[in-house]
């Protein structure tokens, strides 16, 4: 059963909706499919959370959700057109897709920074990712995705000859580092929190650790160009309900409930993600920041043959404006 939001969260919420209140009321909401990279992250819950709470419905969205084991698989799912809209997808991969002919666009930023990191088991003998040697996997989700730029970024910067794997969504990656099979895993909040304080795991790098992460939108929402454009309204009715959601998110303790619910941590660490490994300015979608400098990266790992002009970012980046 829904669960009631609270007064200040539905007074948040219907502030918000004042904003299509111009909209022709429908019979039934706009059914949109949407992609997200890894299920049960703070930053990719906000299309879930916004849906259980009635927010997206308020803007006449109905969103039908889709997790996949990362940003390369959703980006996949948004080409092919499987998928309307796609969630935290590596924005160097997606400037590669679009370079090459995909039919992308970009519709808003879903992270500035990232809280990923990387981890070893409590006996390994690394003590750093600086440490990593010829033979030694690291681990990163899938190819296209922010942590296999960020690996590749690491390996760039420390000059390692280590062997990049893809091992897919954190608990299979955690998994795979604790048996032995990689030998540093990757995760993100609230995966390996608890191993953490249990000195079962020890942390080896932080992807904010990286220039080329921090005060950069590493991720990106994406929207299938056809679909933009035959259905632009319901993109910006999908974008109004998602800022809004994330309003709820940092205002409201009815959404630190829904999300330790929905990840199936306590309350604390719902509230530890939040507060201390992802706030709200990097979660605003409207900060497409530091575009040259991941161009220049997709350049050097091969992602892309030259920097986009221009007029080929207008053309990628389609966030609609904040009402």
């Amino acid at each position: 059963m829904r669960k009631h939001l609270s007064k200040a969260g539905l007074a948040a919420i219907f502030a918000a909706a004042t904003l299509v209140a111009g909209l022709s009321s429908a019979s039934a909401a706009d059914k949109v499919t949407v992609a997200i990279g890894q299920r049960g992250f703070w930053d990719t819950a906000v299309t879930q959370l916004g849906k259980e709470a009635g927010i997206f419905a308020k803007f006449g969205i109905d969103p039908d959700i889709l997790y996949t084991h990362g940003g390369g698989e959703t980006l996949q799912a948004v080409i092919s057109g499987s998928s309307d809209i796609g969630v935290a997808v590596g924005t160097t991969g997606v400037l590669g897709a679009y370079a090459k002919g995909a039919p992308l666009r970009i519709i808003g930023a879903e992270a500035v920074g990232a809280a990923e990191y990387w981890f070893v088991r409590a006996d390994s003998k690394l003590k750093s990712i600086k440490d990593a040697g010829p033979s030694t996997t690291i681990a990163y989700s899938a190819n296209g995705s922010s942590t296999n730029a960020a690996v590749l970024e690491f390996m760039k910067k420390y000059g390692l000859k280590a062997q990049p794997t893809a091992t897919g969504s954190p608990p299979a990656t955690f998994t795979e580092t604790m048996t032995g099979q990689v030998d540093i895993g990757w995760s993100t909040p609230p995966f390996g929190l608890k191993e953490m304080k249990a000195n079962k795991i020890r942390i080896v790098a932080r992807a904010n650790d990286l220039d080329s992460v921090r005060d950069h939108a590493t991720r990106s929402l994406i929207a299938n160009a056809q679909f933009l454009d035959q259905h632009h309204d319901v993109v910006v009715r999908f974008m109004q309900a998602y800022r809004a959601t994330i309003d709820w998110m940092y205002s409201s303790p009815d959404a630190l409930e829904a999300y330790a619910k929905f990840a199936k941590v306590d309350a604390a660490t719902a509230k530890q993600v939040r507060d201390e490994f992802l706030t709200k300015p990097m979660l605003d979608p409207d900060k497409m920041v530091g575009m040259d400098d991941m161009m220049q990266q997709a350049v050097a790992f091969k992602t892309l043959s030259k920097p986009l002009g221009k007029d080929e970012l207008d053309k990628l980046i389609q966030i609609p404006p904040r009402k």
